[in-house]
């Protein structure tokens, strides 16, 4: 049997261009390399997935490459690019800090510091979840971190800049890598789908992307557990029930039958919605989505931050029209207080009937209210 190359390896980025969503640490590195004003030791932080091991790998190659490109990209065939590729580099160091946590073990890493690099101008070494090295170890490298031998680079990568002493931020450049968003990874996502031949509908894409939270591999490893269920058609109702999220459908019915004061009807989609296993937190997390991407279509100034795909979009647009501010306002409140208050409520599928049969009857409460108002003035 043929062995399986998850996508998050076989995609990942070996030039800065390729790299997703990070265009602003991929202008600076490139640069400093151009100018020849490359800083003797980075920290790299942010969120899981967003390319930060990703991009000090990229960095390593391009320090050492022996044919680099105009814009100082690797080119990943001379000797040095392909010895790292291959595993078998002398100048291009990785620890991770999380199992090499020790004072012992960043000595000996100082010991190796010492020595030039046999080949090549630099030795790099990169140290993945630095926050993760002791009090102790911290200490031991300060010296050593502030002072490197001219031909030492180190590249730091961590997840909690905060767990960092300030010593060590001190004596790094440091670069804040973001989440990635939706948009990009879909564009990503797109991209694998063509080279994988591979039919994929817009909105399985954006779900997917909605669920990795901002980081590129998550939304590939969830990518793999899709194609493995549904093969090389992707759709957005195999992609909804395999992830357990409730599908855009109920939340606008719901919506209709608050707008039009259904009772009747918004308990019986609240039943079945229970009856198909959702927990009534995540229902109402959902909810809360859904009214303030409501809220949202009301300002066509601020349309674009809505992460969804077209089709969604009219039909928010389209509901959005439907509903007042006051009404999505109450409603969003209400929705908060449930959900603040969900933990603690022992009978929680009240506690969610509840919130909506306020919901529900929101429309008479304001009319009666602003006909109170009137009255008063008169």
């Amino acid at each position: 049997m043929e062995n399986f190359i998850v996508s998050a390896r076989k995609y990942r980025p070996v030039r800065f261009e390729d790299v997703v969503g990070q265009d602003q640490v991929a202008v600076t590195l490139r640069n400093a390399l151009k100018n020849n004003q490359l800083a003797q030791s980075f920290l790299f932080c942010g969120p899981r997935g967003v390319g930060k091991t990703t991009c000090a790998r990229i960095l390593a190659k391009a320090i050492n490459c022996e044919q680099p490109s105009a814009d100082m990209e690797p080119c990943n065939a001379c000797n040095s690019c392909t010895s790292f590729s291959q595993n078998a580099s002398f100048n291009i160091f990785e620890l991770d800090a999380a199992s090499n946590n020790g004072v012992e073990d960043i000595r000996t890493l100082i010991e190796q510091v010492r020595f030039a690099p046999q080949s090549g101008k630099f030795k790099v070494y990169i140290i993945d979840e630095v926050h993760m090295l002791s009090q102790g170890a911290f200490n031991a490298f300060l010296k050593t971190l502030e002072e490197p031998p001219a031909h030492a680079i180190f590249i730091l990568a961590t997840t909690e800049k905060h767990k960092i002493i300030p010593t060590i931020l001190s004596r790094c450049q440091i670069f804040d890598f973001k989440r990635i968003s939706v948009a990009d990874m879909v564009h990503q996502l797109n991209k694998i789908c063509e080279k994988e031949q591979i039919i994929a509908e817009p909105t399985a894409l954006h779900i997917i992307a909605q669920k990795a939270d901002g980081g590129m591999r998550d939304a590939l490893s969830l990518f793999d557990k899709m194609v493995s269920t549904a093969g090389n058609n992707l759709t957005y109702a195999t992609v909804i029930e395999n992830l357990n999220i409730l599908d855009y459908d109920y939340y606008f019915k719901l919506v209709d039958s608050l707008l039009v004061e259904d009772s009747s009807n918004m308990l019986l989609l609240l039943d079945e919605i229970m009856k198909k296993g959702f927990d009534g937190e995540i229902f109402i997390l959902g909810l809360s989505e859904h009214l303030r991407n409501l809220l949202i279509c009301k300002d066509p100034k601020i349309l674009h931050i809505l992460e969804v795909g077209d089709d969604i979009k009219f039909k928010y647009q389209e509901q959005s029209a439907k509903a007042s501010d006051s009404f999505l306002l109450n409603s969003l409140n209400i929705a908060n207080q449930c959900d603040i208050g969900y933990k603690m409520s022992k009978n929680k599928r009240l506690h969610v009937e509840l919130a909506l049969l306020k919901m529900c009857f929101l429309n008479t409460q304001i009319q009666a209210y602003s006909d109170g108002g009137v009255e008063k003035k008169k």
